[in-house]
């Protein structure tokens, strides 16, 4: 092009907008031109997936088209190469057009299109089969980083109507497309249906379109560049952008504070600290309950040891005038002893490992009750204090969602089994003398209103209802998705990956409650959180799930009202009161399953619905108390510390960052579904049941890696565990069948979920679970007894599995209704059948008479075995070859069976047992177990396996 003049001597010039354009069509070249060249040579190959083929699937995914095969790869490779210059390019000029003195959101958006496009370069030329986690990698970063990128675009977009429109537009289709292409996804993945993928693959390159279309927008606004670089508009010396308009309109919203002005490091390591003392508060006081529970576990009843429950009433000492000045001017001290809890790890007696979490939760519920009342004077800090408290059991649900439901810092757990506690204590030491040192404490900064400021019994009463449900509902992602679980085939959200829907609504809420507070105040506010707790309780899959989520929305928004309320009275009756509510309503959501084995227990049997409306009547009173404080506080109306309210706006953003890591999460956990038996060329079915004790072992540590240790060893391709429903306060709100079914590679089936007021069963499974059924069967005096009735396709055949556990021995006739109900079950079932099971009788007496024979159709897998009462195993249909008893270690207090099946061949009409060298290698038990057997775990009773012909 000819130099020009204008303003100037211009030796080459273009106009801006090529760079927009050259970026489009380098990039839709290289998709393009991939798609084009794969149908041509590949068609069949590339439409294909690991369950469907031509003609179900008949459209390729983006992976499948830029994948392996040359020549696709190379061509998308090769325009992929050449879109990184116009790339790097539109990064830099977007920055240029949207840079401002003392501004911080361009410098951000600009280092977040850098770091994408670098993770473009990372999947794009390492796929996965050079390596697939960093393949995987650089793809979640680069979708990550989408967010940020489209959202910074749009807030710094300059005054050009069409292009913002456009943005908009792109924008919300990207983001829309991700709900169907995430559903046909599971459809595919986890239902396997034919041509679900083929309608994913049209959204994923849907995504494509409007990512590539999103970027091509530029265009529009570089027409007033030209280069080399002139700006021949002047929208680079000072024109409003977008988003400053905004900001005039909202200046005090705290979302968009922070990045007026230089971002400063030092505050955002504030509000991280503040965040990681409440995220230790919420591991050490979600870790009492666990702790206490161990004892009446192993004593079969009531310990004593259940009275450190009320270890939380320490704030009721705040009512003291002497006491609660001395916590609230040493608050740092006190802050600091409770780290206690996160040493206990340490001592492994477990009677002193649970006086030392004891001790934690009194000085941390101390902690905190006596900071938030010190700032009482400072609306800004004290909104501060409560979202750091808040974002903490944010944190807390996000460190155990990936950590499969447990937390990486709790006491149960260590460095052998999946425990960070030396990392946790290290970061809660620092981040308390952080989060301290701001402290300045005068209480001579609060003049009590004269007026009617509501009541402190009341405040206290909703105190209690918010602890209780944040804790029951909202300390572990998945407890409300297990709320709604019903089987097979699924018809609901699953842990993986909804529960990060959980976290995200939790997050939202807490925001919402911030920003909002006079509606998420109101009684319509409680109004639309007590319909979503309707929901949650009365309805299952995804409509009692949508109710979960408006209750969490609730329960996280009104949390800063209720606790702002509660300190403008006496924190020794309100937190006292508070805690003290708490734990009869912990005790309470325990006895309504526990109740043949605590007084009183019977009274309310089975009425979770009780509890819940409890729950939201407590956080009624609170409602109520806060409409007549919030109305009356005398509070001085000055306008806020800028300081504070910017620190609120870090925690904001810090919580929109933990939704990025809540979402990538997910992605790596999403299950592959693709999972083979051990012994497939055999076509052996090898089946066991272990009652597994709730996940404690013997000397209180979580035994997850333990148990999945000893089914791996013994090859079980299908495995029933009983007392495995750990969705409580005082169990944690954990799922061992997480950590399981992903690192064994099983399909999972939960069983009964904590409303059903069960114990626990669960169905791990090699084999697809093509449908699943829970009963509760009949148990008019004692504890409800769990049923699993599920159909597996197993190498193309359809076979039953029934897991099931009996009532207590003391409940004759509960066990023998139970006996008749499961009979009845197994005789209607047309198809080969197994039965893993908890029966409580003595072989050939009594109810086994039930069990087994002509009323259920089932045969016994050894009926010479006469030294059994708990565990058995019964079949029919099927050919029975093996059958071994294996010791439990130091687990539980239940010794594992395991027995193994030939599908396809005819079936056992006989109990003739052979020696094991008659027996093909691919059916015999492992070695492993034979003489002193690994980790406590050994053939036992016979001391080896038996064979059968």
């Amino acid at each position: 092009m000819a130099p020009k003049h204008r303003d100037g001597d211009v030796v080459f010039s273009f106009n801006g907008k090529w760079i927009g354009w050259a970026h489009t069509i380098t990039a839709f070249s290289g998709f393009l031109g991939a798609l084009l060249v794969g149908c041509w040579l590949h068609y069949h190959k590339i439409v294909q997936n690991e369950y469907h083929g031509y003609p179900d699937e008949w459209f390729p995914s983006v992976s499948a088209t830029i994948g392996d095969r040359y020549p696709e790869r190379s061509i998308f490779q090769f325009f992929i190469a050449i879109t990184s210059g116009p790339r790097f390019a539109l990064v830099l000029l977007w920055y240029t057009l949207t840079a401002r003195p003392h501004s911080t959101l361009p410098k951000i958006v600009a280092g977040t299109g850098l770091f994408r496009t670098l993770s473009c370069g990372g999947w794009t030329y390492i796929t996965s089969t050079d390596d697939h986690n960093w393949h995987d990698i650089f793809m979640i970063s680069y979708l990550v980083a989408t967010l940020p990128w489209t959202l910074g675009c749009l807030a710094l977009s300059p005054p050009n109507p069409t292009a913002i429109k456009y943005r908009k537009i792109l924008a919300g289709l990207f983001f829309g497309t991700l709900v169907p292409l995430i559903y046909f996804f599971i459809q595919h993945k986890v239902h396997k249906v034919p041509g679900a993928y083929t309608i994913y693959a049209f959204f994923e390159w849907s995504l494509i379109l409007f990512d590539v279309g999103f970027d091509a927008v530029t265009a529009l606004d570089f027409e007033s560049f030209e280069l080399v670089v002139k700006d021949v508009k002047g929208l680079s010396r000072g024109a409003k952008l977008l988003k400053d308009d905004v900001l005039e309109e909202s200046k005090d919203k705290p979302l968009a504070q922070p990045f007026e002005g230089p971002y400063s490091w030092s505050i955002l390591l504030d509000a991280a600290a503040d965040i990681y003392t409440g995220f230790v508060f919420w591991s050490i006081f979600s870790s009492l309950g666990i702790l206490v529970w161990y004892f009446p576990l192993w004593h079969m009843g009531i310990s004593g040891y259940e009275v450190m429950v009320m270890s939380t009433v320490s704030p009721l000492l705040l009512g003291i005038p002497f006491l609660r000045s001395v916590f609230v001017n040493n608050v740092r001290w006190v802050h600091m002893s409770s780290l206690v809890g996160l040493l206990a790890w340490q001592v492994k007696d477990p009677a002193n490992r649970l006086f030392t979490v004891g001790f934690a939760v009194w000085m941390t519920c101390l902690a905190w009750s006596a900071t938030w009342y010190a700032e009482r004077g400072q609306p800004e800090r004290l909104k501060a204090r409560i979202l750091a408290w808040a974002a903490g059991l944010v944190v807390s649900s996000i460190a155990k969602f990936a950590n499969h439901t447990n937390n990486p810092i709790w006491p149960i757990l260590h460095s052998g089994n999946g425990g960070w506690n030396k990392t946790g204590l290290i970061l809660g030491v620092l981040a308390v003398l952080r989060a301290t040192q701001r402290s300045n404490i005068n209480e001579g900064a609060y003049s009590p209103a004269s007026k009617r400021q509501g009541s402190a019994a009341l405040a206290g009463l909703g105190l209690a209802g918010l602890f209780f449900a944040m804790h029951s509902l909202l300390s572990d992602s998945s407890t409300m998705i297990l709320w709604v679980w019903e089987g097979y085939p699924i018809r609901s959200p699953l842990a993986v990956p909804h529960g990060a829907l959980t976290i995200l609504t939790m997050s939202f809420g807490l925001f919402f409650g911030l920003t909002f507070p006079g509606f998420l105040g109101s009684w319509t506010a409680f109004g639309i959180g007590s319909i979503g707790a309707a929901m949650l309780t009365c309805y299952k899959n995804w409509t009692g799930f949508y109710g979960a989520l408006v209750l969490a929305t609730y329960i996280m928004g009104i949390a800063p009202i209720l606790i702002a309320s509660a300190v403008h009275h006496s924190p020794g009756r309100t937190f006292g009161l508070a805690f003290f509510v708490y734990n009869i309503m912990v005790l309470f959501h325990v006895w309504v399953v526990a109740y043949a084995f605590v007084p009183g227990g019977p009274l309310v049997r089975e009425h979770t619905d009780w509890v819940m409306a409890v729950t939201m009547l407590l956080i009624g009173a609170g409602v109520f108390s806060a409409l007549v404080t919030n109305a009356t506080s005398s509070a001085p109306r000055r306008r806020p510390a800028s300081k504070g309210r910017k620190l609120s706006s870090y925690y904001l953003h810090i919580l929109f960052a933990l939704q990025l890591l809540s979402a990538s999460i997910a992605y790596l956990r999403f299950p592959t579904n693709d999972y083979q038996p051990y012994h497939k060329d055999e076509k052996v079915l090898t089946a066991g049941i272990w009652t597994i004790h709730f996940s404690l072992d013997n000397d209180m540590w979580s035994s997850e890696r333990r148990v999945r240790d000893a089914i791996k060893e013994l090859e079980l391709d299908v495995v029933g565990l009983l007392e495995s429903d750990l969705q409580r306060i005082i169990m944690g709100n954990r799922d061992t069948t997480q950590y399981l079914a992903e690192d064994l590679g099983m399909y999972v089936d939960y069983g009964p979920g904590p409303n059903k007021h069960t114990w626990g069963c669960a169905l791990l499974s090699k084999f697809p679970i093509l449908k699943s059924t829970h009963h509760q069967l009949p148990s008019p005096v004692g504890e409800l007894a769990p049923a699993i009735e599920a159909t597996l396709d197993v190498y193309g055949e359809q076979v039953d599995v029934f897991v099931f556990h009996s009532g207590q021995e003391e409940d004759a006739e509960d066990r023998r209704l139970q006996s008749e109900y499961l009979a009845k079950l197994m005789k209607d079932s047309p198809r080969p059948s197994i039965l893993l099971s908890y029966l409580v009788t003595k072989p050939l007496q009594g109810n086994y008479n039930t069990y087994v024979g002509e009323k259920s159709g089932m045969r016994d897998i050894d009926p010479s075995d006469w030294d059994r009462w708990c565990e058995y195993i019964l079949y029919k249909g099927l050919k029975r070859t093996g059958y071994a008893r294996v010791s439990r270690g130091t687990i539980t207090d239940t010794e594992i069976q395991v027995g193994k099946f030939v599908i396809g061949q005819a079936p056992t009409e006989t109990d003739e047992r052979i020696s094991e060298d008659q027996v093909a290698e691919g059916l015999r038990f492992p070695a492993l177990f034979k003489g002193e057997g690994v980790r406590g775990h050994r053939y036992h009773v016979f001391d080896e396996p038996r064979y059968f012909a």
